[in-house]
């Protein structure tokens, strides 16, 4: 089994509007073009503001599957906003196909031709995703759906580019990722 690499993005930390005060972030991420070195804690050029909730050594990476974009997508219909989804708008740092959540347990690896990251935990969304998408119920919805994503650790440091093809490696198999969507219901942080 395995899975394509449809798009890498990176940001900076820069300032959000989030309930009437203005904080850091890098969820608003951009499209890198070419080759992007991957180092232990993350992607070059990507910063996060709030490493008590994202990044650091298990979640140096996001990737979020194309396949639940027509979920958001619906969902932006429903509001009657615009219902583009591109790559980076949800903050994560690799736009994937032919993988999701359910397929996936805590230590399964991706090995790309010249990295390898490990599976650790779903996405635990927050507040600053209601905000970067204009939906006050965006937090709770991912929560809700287990159209999460999930954060990887770097195992093996080098480069990732769009277009490339991973393959997944199995790891012990005794937790599946989705069974720790509940406890990311209970810890959402989305009012």
């Amino acid at each position: 089994m395995g899975g394509t690499v449809l798009g890498v993005q990176c940001a900076q930390a820069a300032p959000l509007e989030l309930n009437g005060t203005t904080r850091l972030s890098g969820i608003r991420k951009r499209t890198v073009s070419g080759r992007c070195r991957v180092g232990p804690l993350g992607l070059e050029g990507d910063e996060q503001a709030d490493l008590g909730i994202h990044g650091g050594l298990d979640k140096a990476v996001y990737a979020y599957p194309e396949e639940h974009a027509d979920f958001w997508r619906q969902r932006a219909r429903d509001r009657g906003e615009l219902d583009e989804i591109p790559a980076g708008r949800l903050g994560e740092n690799l736009r994937i196909a032919g993988v999701l959540e359910h397929d996936l347990y805590v230590g399964d690896e991706w090995h790309f031709p010249d990295c390898v990251l490990r599976v650790t935990q779903p996405r635990i969304p927050c507040a600053k995703l209601n905000a970067v998408l204009n939906d006050p119920r965006a937090a709770r919805a991912m929560a809700q759906s287990a159209c999460c994503g999930t954060y990887l650790a770097v195992k093996v440091p080098g480069s990732v580019a769009a277009g490339e093809t991973f393959e997944i490696v199995t790891g012990p198999r005794q937790t599946p990722l989705l069974s720790l969507f509940a406890v990311s219901r209970l810890k959402t942080r989305h009012d």
